[in-house]
């Protein structure tokens, strides 16, 4: 079986319904120390990124009659993709990665990644943005949480018991989407910087 076949065979039916930038994808498995594949689409390539918790451990790039594998793959990807990610049993990733594996990590690690501007000169560098999701005043756990940039998905996660989610960001200006159970969604602006690190988000209907 071509290894193309054999992708879309093992691939889940469901898929996180966000799409992510290279930098927000290393952020988002590495968070929760996620198993799956990301896999990013054009007219003509397919660039796949295999996590084993939450770390990228294989990369394979199709394109045209020319498939890669492993750091020659990884050092294909452009960093300007968009990602969708497919979660999976760890032992299949397992297995997957025994055939692509990625030895030189800095291939992904150094990419041009989709930038994160920053905004104006009080608050410059990078820090760890604390939000809590609450409703009727109690924190809400089990809320997906995703922050963006200039369109772009940089951070995803979801809340844990005390409704809380944290992301390492640039300070600077994003839009933070919150879906709760119910699935309905809210957008809050959010301005990050190191005077104001910790935000309660109120999701009351």
């Amino acid at each position: 079986m071509k290894i193309k076949e054999l992708l879309k065979t093992i691939l889940p039916k469901e898929k996180f319904p966000e799409k992510f930038s290279l930098a927000g994808l290393l952020q988002f498995a590495s968070f929760q120390h996620r198993n799956g594949i990301a896999v990013a689409t054009d007219d003509d390539r397919e660039q796949y990124l295999v996590f084993f918790a939450g770390e990228p451990e294989g990369a394979i790039h199709l394109e045209d009659n020319d498939t890669f594998y492993g750091d020659k793959a990884a050092r294909l990807i452009r960093g300007d993709e968009e990602f969708a990610f497919y979660e999976m049993k760890a032992d299949v990733i397992d297995a997957l990665v025994m055939g692509c594996r990625i030895f030189d990590k800095m291939y992904i690690r150094t990419k041009p990644r989709c930038p994160v501007p920053e905004f104006g000169k009080k608050s410059t560098g990078i820090g760890v943005l604390s939000l809590t999701i609450t409703q009727n005043c109690c924190p809400e756990n089990g809320i997906r949480v995703s922050i963006r940039k200039d369109g772009m998905i940089v951070g995803s996660d979801i809340t844990t018991d005390s409704g809380n989610v944290r992301f390492r960001l640039m300070y600077g200006d994003y839009t933070c989407i919150v879906e709760d159970k119910a699935h309905t969604v809210t957008s809050f602006h959010l301005a990050f910087d190191k005077v104001s690190p910790d935000v309660v988000l109120n999701i009351d209907r």
